[in-house]
C-alpha cells in the first residue's frame, strides 16, 4: 500500500504505543515540521527520531521521509543516499523507486536512472513518469553530447555562498541587474526552515565604464521587509518593478503574493499588493509583457492541473487588463500544452513574444529544465526544452533575456560558489566556413593555382585561387545554399556544393573539387547499349546529362565523342557499330541543346584498346596499372570472368577535347 505522511505517522504511532512516548512525540514533531514545508529543519528532527527508533518498518517509514526532506530542499546526493537505503531493505513504497531514479538522474546517472525508471514503469505501468524518465536520460546523454551552441559562465560578482537567483535588468544598457539573494546582508534575519538559509530579499549589483560589477547591495524599505522577497521583474520602461513577498510563519505554511513599486529617481517607492488571489495562496514568480498589461504568474490555486498524488500543482497563470490604470482581470491558467502534473515555475516573456519557464514536468534533463514556448498559427503553445548547456542534470530556472540578441542571465544549482547560482549565457553568431582542396582527378595530386568562383544563394558571387598545396578557405553565411566551381588552363571546370542551412553550431566544412586533365580521352562512365544495338538504354542517362552538365559549364571546348568495342567480333562489324553508337550519343546531347558544331562522333571499334588507369586498378588488381588491355592479352588472363570484366573496359564511350576556344555566334 502506499504511504502518505499522514498514515506512516498514524502507523508509528499505532504500533510503537510503548515504545516510548518520547519517540512518537519525535516522529510527530518532525511530521508537523514537514507538513509545514520546513523541510531543512525536518531533517534533523527526522534523524533523531530514526536514531530512537526500533522498530524495522518504522525506522524505514523515517528513512524515507528524510529522503524526502533531501529530495524537497535540492539535495539529490543525500537524497539517493537515502532512498538507496530504503530501497536495500526492500521499502515497499514504489514512489521510492521514482524519487531514487529522479535523484539519480539530477546527480548525472542516466544509465543507473534508467535502470530504476524501468523497474518503476514495470511496477506502476499507468504512470507515464517510468517511461517519460527513461525518454528523458537517453535526451540527455544526447544532448550532452551534441550542445546547442549556447556558452554559460558562473557570475562570480553576483554569487555568494547562499542563495542566488532569478534575475532581471534594472536598465536599458544592462548595466544594472536585480536578483534575489538569501546572503548575510537581508533584512530578515531569521532562517528559513524550508532551506536553511535567512529570508531571502532582493539585491542590486551595477557595472561601472571599465566594466566591473559592483558589489550587490539589498534594496531598501519599502521594498525588502523582515518578510521573503524575491524574483523581480522589472518594466519596459525600467520604473516598475514587480516582484514576490511571502509572509513566513514557523511551523505554518503562508502564502505569497505579487506586489509592486514605482521608482522615483534611484528609489523605489512604497510597494502595493496586485491583489490577485487571497493572501493565503501562493501567487508568486510575476512576468510582465512589454506593454504591462499582461502579467503571467505561478500558482497553484483551484483550478490548477493535479499532481499525480491528487492535489494542485504549481502552474503558470496570467491576468489581463485594458490599459495601466485599469484593474487585473481573473486569474487564467494557460492550459496543459504548458502546465502539467508536475510543477511550472519563473516565467519570463521576451519582448518578441517567446514564454520562457522552468518545469519538472516536461521531459528534461534532470530537475527544473528550462523552456521555451511559442505560439503557433493555431493559437496553441508549443513547447521547446531548451537543452545543453543552457539546461543540465541540476535544477535551471529564473532567465532573463537581453531585447535584441541571444544573451542574458540564468539560475541553476549546477556547480557554482553556492547552492542557487547566477550564470551568464551567450549564444555566439554563427560562424561558418570551408576548406575546400582541388585535385587532379587522374592522379590525385593537388592542382595550385586554380581559381575558384563561388556562388551564394543571397546573389553574392566572389572568387579567389587555391595556395601551393592546393587549398582555399572561405568564410560562409548562414542560411545559404553554395556552389563552388574550380577551374585551371588544360582542365575541365569541376563543382561542388555545400550549403549552411539548417546548421545550428558554428561548422567548419570541407570539400574536394576534381578537375579533368584535357590532354587525354576522357571515359564517360555508365553510358549503356542493347546488346548488337546502338539505341541507348535508360540507365546512360545519368551520366549521359552529367557530360551535359559539364560541356554546359565549359562551353569553350569542342569535342570528339568516341565509341569503343571488344574484339569479339569483325574489326568491320565493331567499327560501323562504334560509329553507330558514337552517333546516338552526340544526337542525345543536342536534344539537350549543345550546339551541333560543337560535337563530332567518331567510331573507333576495337582498334585502341583501354590502357589500364588507376582506378582500374582498384577496382580489378588483377590488371597490372598501364596495362593495354589487347585481345592476346585477354586471351591469356587466367579465368573466364577476368576476360570478361576486360572486355567490358574496352567496351567504353569516351570524349577528347578537340579546341578551347570555341564561341558560339
Amino acid at each position: 500500500m502506499k504511504l502518505t505522511i499522514g498514515s506512516a505517522l498514524f502507523i508509528i504511532i499505532l504500533l510503537n504505543p510503548v515504545d516510548g512516548l518520547t519517540q512518537s512525540k519525535k516522529s510527530a514533531r518532525a511530521f508537523e515540521t514537514f507538513e509545514a514545508g520546513e523541510y531543512y529543519m525536518a531533517i534533523d528532527e527526522f534523524k533523531d527520531a530514526y536514531e530512537k527508533t526500533m522498530a524495522k518498518s518504522d525506522k524505514l517509514d523515517i528513512a524515507f521521509n528524510i529522503a524526502e526532506c533531501y529530495r524537497l530542499t535540492n539535495n539529490p546526493a543525500q537524497a539517493e543516499l537515502w532512498y538507496g537505503k530504503v530501497l536495500a531493505k526492500n521499502y515497499p513504497n514504489p514512489m521510492a523507486i521514482l524519487y531514487y531514479a529522479d535523484a539519480l538522474k539530477m546527480n548525472q546517472k542516466y544509465e543507473e536512472a534508467k535502470i530504476q525508471y524501468r523497474a518503476y514503469k514495470e511496477l506502476v505501468p499507468g504512470d507515464p513518469r517510468g517511461n517519460d524518465g527513461i525518454v528523458s536520460c537517453d535526451l540527455a546523454l544526447e544532448w550532452l553530447e551534441f550542445p546547442n551552441g549556447y556558452e554559460v559562465e558562473e557570475m562570480r560578482f553576483f554569487n555568494s555562498r547562499s542563495g542566488d537567483y532569478s534575475p532581471a535588468f534594472g536598465s536599458e544598457d544592462y548595466r544594472q541587474v536585480y536578483f534575489t539573494s538569501s546572503r548575510d546582508e537581508t533584512t530578515g534575519k531569521s532562517e528559513h526552515g524550508g532551506t536553511g538559509q535567512n529570508f531571502s530579499d532582493i539585491f542590486v549589483s551595477v557595472m561601472d565604464r571599465k566594466g566591473k560589477w559592483s558589489t550587490p547591495v539589498p534594496l531598501e524599505e519599502p521594498v525588502n521587509t523582515e518578510a521573503e522577497e524575491g524574483t523581480p521583474v522589472i518594466s519596459s520602461d525600467f520604473n516598475t518593478m514587480y516582484f514576490t513577498r511571502c509572509n513566513v510563519s514557523k511551523r505554518k505554511a503562508m502564502g505569497c503574493e505579487i506586489y509592486k513599486a514605482t521608482r522615483t529617481g534611484e528609489k523605489w517607492g512604497k510597494a502595493e499588493s496586485l491583489g490577485i488571489g487571497s493572501d493565503s495562496m501562493v501567487i508568486a514568480h510575476p512576468a510582465i509583457s512589454e506593454d504591462e498589461l499582461t502579467l503571467y504568474f505561478v500558482s497553484d490555486m483551484e483550478g490548477s492541473v493535479q499532481d499525480y498524488e491528487g492535489k494542485n500543482s504549481k502552474d503558470i497563470w496570467k491576468v489581463t487588463r485594458s490599459d495601466k490604470s485599469s484593474k487585473w482581470g481573473e486569474p487564467v491558467n494557460l492550459g496543459n500544452n504548458i502546465n502539467t502534473p508536475g510543477n511550472e515555475v519563473f516565467p519570463f516573456l521576451h519582448a518578441d513574444g517567446t514564454l520562457y519557464f522552468s518545469s519538472d514536468g516536461h521531459i528534461g534533463m534532470g530537475g527544473l529544465d528550462i523552456f521555451k514556448a511559442r505560439k503557433n498559427e493555431s493559437g496553441e503553445w508549443e513547447v521547446e526544452n531548451m537543452r545543453y548547456p543552457i539546461n543540465t542534470s541540476s535544477d535551471d530556472f529564473g532567465i532573463v533575456f537581453e531585447y535584441d540578441r541571444e544573451s542574458g542571465y540564468l539560475s541553476s544549482t549546477r556547480k557554482g560558489r553556492g547552492n542557487d547560482d547566477i550564470f551568464s549565457f551567450l549564444l555566439p553568431p554563427l560562424k561558418f566556413s570551408i576548406i575546400g582542396t582541388v585535385k587532379n582527378e587522374k592522379t590525385d595530386e593537388v592542382i595550385p593555382g586554380s581559381t575558384i568562383k563561388t556562388i551564394g544563394s543571397d546573389g553574392i558571387t566572389f572568387e579567389t585561387t587555391t595556395a601551393k598545396d592546393g587549398e582555399f578557405k572561405l568564410m560562409l553565411k548562414p542560411g545559404t545554399d553554395y556552389v563552388f566551381i574550380a577551374s585551371k588552363d588544360k582542365f575541365l571546370k569541376g563543382k561542388e556544393r555545400e550549403t549552411t542551412k539548417g546548421l545550428t553550431q558554428s561548422t567548419e566544412l570541407k570539400t574536394e573539387i576534381y578537375l579533368t586533365p584535357i590532354d587525354e580521352p576522357i571515359e564517360v562512365e555508365n553510358i549503356f547499349f542493347d546488346l548488337d544495338k546502338a539505341d541507348l538504354r535508360p540507365e546512360s542517362l545519368i551520366s549521359l546529362n552529367k557530360l551535359v552538365e559539364t560541356l554546359n559549364e565549359n562551353d569553350n571546348i569542342t569535342i570528339e565523342l568516341g565509341s569503343h568495342t571488344d574484339s569479339r567480333a569483325s574489326d568491320e562489324y565493331n567499327l560501323d557499330l562504334s560509329k553507330r553508337r558514337a552517333q546516338s550519343v552526340v544526337n542525345y546531347l543536342i536534344e539537350k541543346g549543345i550546339a551541333r558544331d560543337r560535337l563530332i562522333a567518331k567510331g573507333y571499334g576495337e582498334s585502341v584498346p583501354k590502357i589500364v588507369d588507376k582506378k582500374d586498378n582498384d577496382l580489378y588488381p588483377f590488371l597490372p596499372l598501364d596495362t593495354r588491355l589487347t585481345e592476346s592479352y585477354i586471351n591469356g588472363l587466367e579465368d573466364e570472368d577476368q576476360q570478361e570484366m576486360a572486355h567490358f573496359l574496352n567496351r567504353r564511350t569516351e570524349f577528347r577535347v578537340l579546341r578551347t576556344d570555341y564561341n558560339q555566334q
